[in-house]
């Protein structure tokens, strides 16, 4: 993740977008100080007490996953391969978040467990629940070294300090609110900073289409500047220059099977650190709102992160240099900078920088926030230092919440090595999501798995893809784009069901008596229903009707830009 670090990518900033600097991070200083109030015990501290509303926890759902992933990664997608990019949302998120609250969430909340890995330890038993935990720990303290290090290019090119203090100055901000109040700071923030976000991508967007004379300005611009890949960067559909795979059949399966069903849902249903925010909620009903409110700006706000890359892919010089075959030093990631340095003025660069501070901040908080209660609840307090005082495993988080920025720090240095962090990030959610979704799925409607199936699945699932992406590098398969993490996710799916379904058969599975409330078709009908009464009532809140009308609005967005 190569960035400029000169004077040409310098944002050039007035006392007035230092104010509003300033006011914003006296903000979110403020919500961790008073959310410190409320912290009373571990739960507090780790699901706010599972004591909040919807709104908010739909709104923290969404910001949460507004990191450097889809700031700068799907910037740097839409800059790259233009429209093909909408999938990573209405193909890729969308159906998964609404399978998470209509079916996935009265597992989770009904069972009070406390994280995901604690599910598959009731449903599986120890062996998968460390194999879980410790591989979830990892792959956190790493995607919070990708959002640390986007936050840390920012203080760089604002401030012009050296790229290590960027980092480690970044990381302290972080871990001033989230070691103050624990998960409500961070949802809390989270929503204040979903706002500031889209106040820095819609003047972007409508400026920048401004400039390029409306969406049919667009289109000619694009057309003009990519030659015979136009069509591709137009239409969403094969999307073979996404994938990377030529064959049109393919490519849709890879996007259908590989990016929108395995990646997705192994994403969006078993990622503690978006389930996390939908564990807080004060009821059953409010849980399993809260992917489903978070969906409807999950749909929409592609179009002002993916349009905005496509325009600085035309407009922004250096990136069209490049797009030439010119060696400047540019690349994909700095297109939404690029875009900020041409577009805005000073007062509204100050809301630009503000928002990508923001998002950068509540991806890295969602990330730390999940690693502590993982670390704390699934290894420490499982497998270290048990039957403690709550007071006890109070401090274990908050020291966790440390450790974990601190190893953000290393980890942000590993992914300064990719030219697209879509491709580091895609990369290690084939190894730790993809397998996990199998292992999920299948335990929760085959009563049959057994325990060591559990964890024999999530490790030969997790090196199956590990070994498809070292083949690759190794140029003994040809995977192009990101299709390499869409076919390793996919191998990942299949060797741990294959792996599961075999093991399964010849071991003893646990007795029907310990799966109820784990098992669909063991799991008392009570358990799944959401609470209809009271301030849960009206039909335009019944889980299933907010996941037709967000599914229906996607299906009109893929025609449209079909």
């Amino acid at each position: 993740m190569h960035f400029l670090a000169d004077a040409d990518l310098r944002l050039d900033a007035g006392p007035i977008d230092y104010a509003l600097l300033a006011v914003y991070f006296a903000l979110v200083l403020g919500i961790g100080a008073m959310a410190r109030r409320s912290v009373s015990s571990s739960l507090d501290f780790f699901l706010s007490g599972r004591s909040l509303p919807a709104w908010v926890t739909g709104l923290a759902f969404i910001s949460a996953n507004l990191g450097a992933v889809e700031i700068f990664g799907m910037t740097a997608n839409g800059a790259q391969y233009g429209l093909p990019t909408m999938h990573y949302y209405w193909i890729g998120a969308i159906p998964a978040m609404v399978f998470l609250g209509l079916v996935m969430m009265p597992f989770y909340y009904g069972s009070k467990v406390r994280s995901v890995p604690e599910f598959l330890l009731r449903r599986f038993g120890k062996f998968a629940h460390l194999t879980n935990g410790i591989s979830f720990a990892l792959a956190q303290v790493l995607i919070a070294g990708v959002n640390l290090f986007a936050l840390a290019t920012v203080v760089n090119l604002l401030l012009g300090w050296p790229l290590w203090l960027s980092v480690v100055v970044a990381a302290v901000i972080v871990l001033a609110y989230t070691s103050l109040g624990g998960l409500s700071a961070a949802v809390y923030n989270e929503v204040m900073q979903f706002f500031v976000i889209v106040a820095m991508l819609l003047p972007l967007t409508f400026l920048g289409l401004k400039r390029v004379g409306g969406w049919q300005g667009l289109v000619d611009k694009v057309a003009g500047t990519t030659g015979s890949s136009a069509a591709d960067q137009l239409s969403s559909w094969p999307g073979t220059n996404l994938t990377g795979i030529g064959n049109a059949t393919l490519s849709v399966l890879g996007i259908v099977f590989g990016l929108g069903f395995v990646l997705s849902f192994g994403y969006w249903t078993t990622n503690f650190a978006e389930v996390q925010r939908a564990m807080s909620a004060k009821s059953m009903s409010a849980a399993r709102r809260t992917p489903l409110i978070g969906a409807y700006p999950k749909t929409l706000i592609a179009l002002i992160i993916i349009i905005p890359g496509m325009i600085a892919a035309v407009i922004v010089p250096e990136l069209r240099e490049m797009k030439a075959g010119a060696e400047n030093g540019v690349t994909y990631n700095n297109a939404i900078l690029l875009l900020i340095r041409d577009l805005l003025p000073n007062g509204m660069l100050g809301i630009a920088i503000t928002g990508l501070l923001a998002a950068f901040m509540a991806g890295m908080a969602a990330n730390v926030s999940s690693f502590n209660t993982v670390f704390t609840y699934d290894i420490w307090q499982a497998y270290i230092v048990k039957d403690k005082p709550d007071d006890y495993y109070l401090r274990v988080g908050r020291v966790a919440t440390v450790a974990g920025c601190v190893v953000a720090i290393g980890t942000a240095f590993i992914a300064s090595s990719f030219n697209n962090i879509m491709d580091y990030l895609q990369t290690l959610f084939g190894f730790f999501n993809a397998p996990l979704f199998a292992t999920f799925i299948l335990g929760m409607f085959w009563k049959r798995m057994t325990p060591l199936a559990g964890g024999l699945g999530l490790i030969f699932g997790t090196a199956s893809a590990v070994t498809v992406d070292l083949l690759n590098r190794a140029e003994v398969l040809d995977l192009a784009g990101q299709g390499a993490s869409f076919v390793a996710a996919s191998v990942a799916f299949v060797v741990d069901i294959a792996v599961s379904v075999g093991v399964s058969l010849v071991t003893k599975p646990k007795p029907e008596s310990e799966l109820r409330g784990l098992v669909w078709s063991l799991t008392p009908r009570d358990q799944l229903r959401h609470d209809d009464t009271g301030e849960n009532s009206g039909w335009y809140r019944k889980p299933v009707v907010l996941g037709a009308g967000v599914l229906a609005l996607t299906v009109v967005l893929n025609i449209v830009f079909w």
